[in-house]
């Protein structure tokens, strides 16, 4: 199956259109449109069901996903460092503040040479797509031509993508060979890239989209926020930067401000339905009702969290409260490429959070009760609730979704599910989101074309 719009796909569809809950579609069709949007989705006791499926096979437009195979939407990554994919799994060992200018800040400074970037930035596109991520929220660095590559790799490979050349500029915080010369010069390279991404012949679509990208407040300048924060506003750009991340940033941000990081981003112009808040882990019960208020999303890191953050966030509070939450593996902060390593995560932090860590505490006294998820709700936020994040129709399988979704075998020889009895469907996906690897994903598709060459199930 390399190409299927047009065609009607038929097999087992598997999503989760709301938080603790999945919805197994077996047996069913789903019809997908010239354009790659998904035109009808037909369970097998609907009516049409019959047929759809005869019409569509004396058509020659019926495709069929494997048998014990099925088909899940694809992932949405909320938070990646393009840049730092080189270094993944480097130098975890410090803090944040350390980390980044004695690793990050070099590697970064890198990506003035285009030859350099082009081999980094073509090897994460390819392996995002080929780990099932299908929508990826992405910082660049400072440089304008970089940074338009990689909207140019994103474009020719078929990710949806949205892209943000990162604004940093002041000299007390950013090293020399790695900030904006100044709050002009740092809105002007925004600008250009957001220009160039709109005005791509091949992006017609707008499968690849501009963000308007502050790295975070303690490497920004007041005039580059405020600037950055009216910039969002004219174009109706996506933001995206980082908010009350560790000890660290949130008491830096409050000294430097007099209020706390989401305050502070909000007054800049810079919080609103099109903002994702990277990590979040120190938001205050009122910067929560602000987040809410505003309708801006959060990207969960849980990876990246346990080496940086110093806290776990309270993501069963913040999804309790209302607020629009997916998942991110924050490459390279995280050590992870794959939405399922996220997954995985999520839950066992949540876990952490309410049972407690400390084994000198009384029970009692050890954790923060009601704080678990399952992975039905992981599942759900690293598809549909990064869509809702990104208010991208992308995410689930209804008719008028962007058919973006991934094949999942889990009977893959080289793949790492292991079934040894008869399950149900449920407990088969299930499985497979706590097990599988790699070589369980058997085709991913974007806009209904397939995306990456996956070997065939021997």
């Amino acid at each position: 199956m390399h190409d299927l719009r047009g065609r009607v796909l038929a097999g087992t569809f598997a999503h989760a259109p709301v938080r603790g809950a999945v919805e197994i579609l077996d047996d069913a069709l789903v019809e997908i449109d010239a354009a790659g949007a998904i035109a009808a989705v037909i369970p097998r006791d609907d009516p049409r069901h019959a047929a759809t499926l005869s019409d569509a096979r004396a058509a020659g437009r019926l495709e069929r996903i494997p048998a014990g195979a099925f088909a899940i939407p694809g992932f949405v990554d909320l938070h990646i460092h393009a840049p730092q994919y080189p270094q993944l799994g480097a130098a975890l060992d410090a803090p944040l503040e350390v980390w980044l200018h004695r690793y990050t800040f070099p590697l970064e400074a890198r990506y003035a040479d285009l030859a350099f970037a082009r081999r980094a930035y073509t090897a994460l596109v390819d392996d995002l797509l080929a780990n099932g991520t299908t929508t990826a929220l992405m910082f660049a660095t400072v440089h304008t031509d970089a940074t338009r590559l990689l909207a140019d790799i994103a474009v020719e490979k078929g990710l949806r993508a949205l892209i943000g050349k990162v604004a940093m500029d002041d000299p007390a915080a950013c090293p020399p060979d790695l900030r904006d010369a100044s709050p002009e010069a740092a809105l002007a390279g925004t600008q250009t890239v957001i220009d160039h991404i709109f005005a791509h012949p091949d992006n017609a679509q707008r499968r690849v989209l501009p963000v308007v990208t502050p790295r975070f407040i303690p490497s920004c300048t007041d005039p580059t926020l405020e600037g950055l924060g009216a910039l969002a506003r004219a174009c109706g750009c996506h933001v995206q930067t980082h908010c009350s991340e560790s000890d660290w940033e949130h008491a830096f941000v409050l000294k430097r401000m007099g209020r706390t990081d989401a305050e502070a981003l909000d007054g800049f112009g810079l919080v609103g339905r099109r903002t994702v808040l990277a990590h979040a882990g120190f938001l205050t019960p009122a910067d929560m009702d602000l987040v809410r208020r505003r309708g801006a999303g959060i990207a969960h890191c849980p990876v990246s969290n346990a080496y940086f953050a110093n806290a776990i966030f309270p993501l069963r509070s913040a999804l309790e409260k209302g607020l629009r939450v997916g998942l991110g593996t924050d490459i390279s902060g995280g050590p992870i490429a794959s939405i399922l390593d996220a997954m995985r995560m999520a839950v066992a932090a949540s876990r952490m959070l309410e049972d407690g860590v400390d084994p000198d505490l009384p029970a009692e006294r050890r954790g923060r009760p009601g704080s678990r998820i399952d992975w039905r709700t992981a599942f759900h936020l690293a598809t549909a609730g990064g869509a809702d994040a990104l208010d991208l129709p992308v995410g689930l399988f209804m008719p008028g979704r962007r058919f973006d979704a991934l094949v999942v075998d889990p009977h893959a020889p080289a793949g790492t599910v292991r079934l040894f009895e008869d399950l149900s469907t449920e407990e088969v996906l299930a499985r497979s989101l706590y097990t599988a690897s790699r070589p369980n994903i058997a085709g991913v598709y974007v806009d209904g074309r397939s995306r990456t060459t996956i070997s065939a199930r021997n």
